[in-house]
């Protein structure tokens, strides 16, 4: 008689899951060695994908799936090979729509591409973070820098209402800041990539910024000081985000191609910055309802499949 129901031989189940367990085991091993040796590659930004794929994605994964449970769609606008800009609305006090973000094209668009953000000066000057942004493939929010990304075929990100966005009040959410001067757009138009809008419910509810106390901001040199329902009251607890619902969709680009000659159109510039961001507005509407409850699920929609990483 069987012993095993199953066909399945537990000897053979247990070399197998031990088998596991060595490559890993050895893969780590490997990886701290090329780190200590300084065995690695780096692109002119500083970029080590090595290091984003083992380490700073893994660590943003469980946030983005089981606190968040976000769910991504319009990937299919997003171009599988060559340069883009992505173009999305800032907000939640702390700029963690801009990483999940970059969780949902790495993991779950076809091509599993690195999303190169544009950043303020204040990430890379702050320690630490600023070192690890360099690493993760970031770089400062300048036209120069976009455009030697743009060259190189990558897809670039930008968050056009910077501090403008996340630093403003609770009550004010989902209501878009201005996008600056249009240099995305111009940016853009240089290098004759599609824009590509993209609309973030969620992150607005994840922080809800309640008040601003100005006299700590200038204090600390920082653009505001929030006052959240757990901040600062709970000390460092009260910068874990609150588990609120997110949806992420990605527009139809707005073509750029043949435009070059018209960069410094202001006309034609502002007309696109303001085109992209109505898209994002009107969108944000959309996903809202759709939402509803701000931690629950969206109505009448099933969990979104787990895609697994890149390897």
């Amino acid at each position: 008689m069987d012993d095993d129901p199953t066909g399945d031989d537990p000897i053979e189940d247990h070399g197998r899951t031990r088998s596991d367990w060595e490559r890993r085991i050895a893969g780590a091993l490997a990886f701290l060695r090329r780190r200590i040796t300084g065995d690695y590659q780096v692109d002119e930004f500083g970029f080590d994908r090595e290091l984003t794929d083992r380490v700073l994605l893994p660590l943003l994964r469980p946030w983005y799936r089981d606190w968040f449970r976000v769910e991504v769609s319009g990937l299919e606008h997003v171009p599988s090979e060559g340069a883009a800009l992505v173009v999305a609305n800032h907000a939640g006090t702390l700029p963690v729509d801009a990483l999940m973000t970059w969780v949902a094209l790495r993991d779950h668009h076809p091509a599993h591409r690195y999303l190169r953000m544009l950043a303020a000066d204040l990430v890379f000057r702050t320690p630490l973070l600023g070192e690890y942004a360099r690493k993760a493939g970031h770089t400062l929010a300048c036209n120069a820098d976009a455009e030697r990304l743009f060259a190189a075929g990558e897809l670039v990100g930008v968050w056009p209402e910077g501090f403008k966005g996340i630093g403003k009040p609770f009550s004010e959410r989902y209501q878009l800041r201005r996008f600056g001067r249009g240099g995305f757009v111009t940016a853009a138009l240089r290098a004759g990539v599609p824009i590509v809008p993209c609309s973030i419910v969620g992150a607005e509810e994840a922080y809800p910024m309640l008040a601003n106390v100005e006299v700590l901001a200038r204090l600390f040199d920082l653009p505001y000081f929030p006052i959240t329902p757990t901040f600062p009251w709970l000390g460092p607890l009260g910068l874990v985000p609150l588990p609120s619902k997110w949806l992420v969709e990605f527009g139809e680009p707005v073509k750029t191609a043949g435009l070059a000659e018209h960069a410094e159109d202001p006309f034609l510039v502002f007309e696109l910055s303001d085109q992209v961001r109505d898209t994002i507005q009107q969108t944000l509407h959309r996903l809202l309802t759709r939402r509803g409850s701000a931690f629950g699920r969206p109505a009448g929609c099933e969990d979104a499949p787990r895609a697994e990483p890149p390897a």
